[in-house]
């Protein structure tokens, strides 16, 4: 909603599941927008996100965006994870600017790598590290708190553990992603991470083993991605 109409309005949006990733495949969607008419350029990030640039005349008080999608999602019939084919970027080892570690983080990456785990059990071993120091709680952080700042509180929602993840995954060298999107049947937008471990099969290659640090458990086939990046800066809806 505007206070009065607003002319050469812009707008991105990053709202559409990509075409394709890992098991999940986009097969329709549909944008609707309400109340003007509007330009819609389609693009893709660096990352592979299906980004959407709007372009709006002239818009009297309100606008209203509708994002509409059918996802397919497949898994194995005897339960094993599918692990698909990961190229490495650096990206998703090095600091960004919402995961920069302090020397508290610091400190938990140090006492999490003497336990000599690795790969995916390592993973599993730092969300449960995330979700044991927090309590969730809304309203006391935004989308600019930084894993630092969310960890010396203790109090935040999900992209603040997501985001501790991700500091304390790359300070123990294993290369990891933010992920946005949704749990289904549970509303509402949901962030988590993936872990990117060694392929068990494909030399020099990873896989990505995802995993929802506010539920300390790994995602399955109810979570929908929508966008990755290196953090929430890179995939604000």
């Amino acid at each position: 909603r505007y206070p009065g109409p607003i002319a050469n309005l812009r707008h991105r949006l990053m709202a559409v599941p990509p075409d394709d990733h890992g098991d999940q495949r986009l097969l329709t969607h549909k944008l609707r927008v309400s109340g003007c008419d509007v330009d819609i350029e389609r693009s893709y990030d660096t990352f592979g996100n299906v980004v959407l640039d709007l372009s709006l005349e002239r818009v009297e008080d309100d606008v209203t965006f509708t994002s509409w999608a059918v996802v397919e999602r497949e898994a194995a019939v005897n339960g094993t994870e599918l692990a698909v084919v990961v190229a490495p970027d650096q990206r998703f080892l090095d600091p960004s600017r919402l995961t920069e570690p302090d020397e508290a983080l610091r400190a938990v990456a140090g006492d999490l790598w003497l336990t000599g785990l690795q790969g995916a059990e390592l993973a599993d071993r730092i969300a449960s590290t995330v979700y044991e120091h927090f309590e969730y709680r809304w309203g006391l952080t935004e989308v600019t708190t930084t894993a630092a700042e969310a960890w010396a509180s203790g109090i935040g929602v999900c992209q603040d553990y997501a985001h501790c993840l991700l500091a304390l995954c790359r300070l123990c060298e294993l290369p990891a992603r933010y992920v946005s999107g949704h749990v289904l049947g549970e509303g509402g937008t949901h962030a988590w991470v993936e872990v990117l471990v060694p392929h068990p099969s494909v030399e020099g290659s990873l896989c990505a083993v995802p995993i929802d640090p506010t539920h300390d458990r790994r995602a399955g086939l109810r979570y929908l991605t929508v966008a990755v990046g290196r953090d929430y800066c890179d995939v604000p809806p």
